[in-house]
């Protein structure tokens, strides 16, 4: 059936890999960019997904400022946080409104391993992804009777532009813990979200962890 699928940090490299797997299955794609939608702007959120349908949205937009905490400036801090979690809430409260009217719908939401497990450094990402997590599980239960699914995905360490700052001895490291020894593919967690919402059908309020750590 064709689905109209909603992209937010559709221009960074897993959230184009995400749209590339949609289209081939034939959906309609709409891929936003910051500069396509402030999802900081509830208000704009609203008028967005008013006009928009949307039967699956798929929140990818994400920052890293990472620095020790007492090094962290507090507008470093709020950009991450809304960023990383803001966004994404303003982004599934507008559209989970038309997916319950309509009685079906799916939001997931990029989450991160450092929810879990944060490295130094990592406080305000970590942070914002942990009550992502949070948010996954009381949007599927507020929204599950009126048929709509909430889940989460902690991808793993993707190499795309947003990782591209991180050092190589960093990356062998995080490799290193990886008991395949290797990063997971923006392209294989695509294949798994298109999964996740034509074939579990039934799945709810859970957050998956794609990659090889233990």
């Amino acid at each position: 059936m064709l689905k109209h699928v909603t992209i937010t940090g559709g221009t960074g490299g897993l959230g184009k890999a995400v749209a590339r797997q949609f289209r081939e299955s034939g959906n309609r794609v709409s891929s936003l960019g910051s500069q396509d939608l402030d999802l900081s702007d509830r208000r704009k959120t609203d008028e967005y997904f008013s006009k928009q349908p949307c039967d699956l949205l798929v929140c990818a937009a994400g920052i890293v400022r990472d620095r020790l905490l007492a090094q962290m400036s507090e507008e470093d801090w709020c950009e991450v946080f809304e960023v990383n979690f803001t966004a994404a809430r303003n982004s599934a409260l507008s559209a989970i409104r038309q997916m319950a009217n309509r009685g079906n719908g799916h939001v997931i939401f990029i989450s991160s391993y450092a929810a879990d497990h944060p490295a130094p450094g990592q406080s305000a990402y970590a942070t914002a992804k942990a009550a992502l997590n949070g948010l996954t599980k009381d949007l599927a239960a507020e929204f599950g009777g009126a048929g709509v699914r909430v889940n989460g995905i902690m991808p793993g360490f993707l190499e795309t532009p947003m990782t591209a700052p991180v050092s190589e001895e960093r990356k062998s490291l995080v490799r290193g813990l990886h008991v395949l020894k290797e990063f997971n593919t923006p392209e294989c967690v695509a294949e798994f979200i298109n999964f996740l919402d034509e074939k579990m059908t039934l799945t709810s309020g859970q957050i998956f962890q794609l990659d090889s750590r233990l």
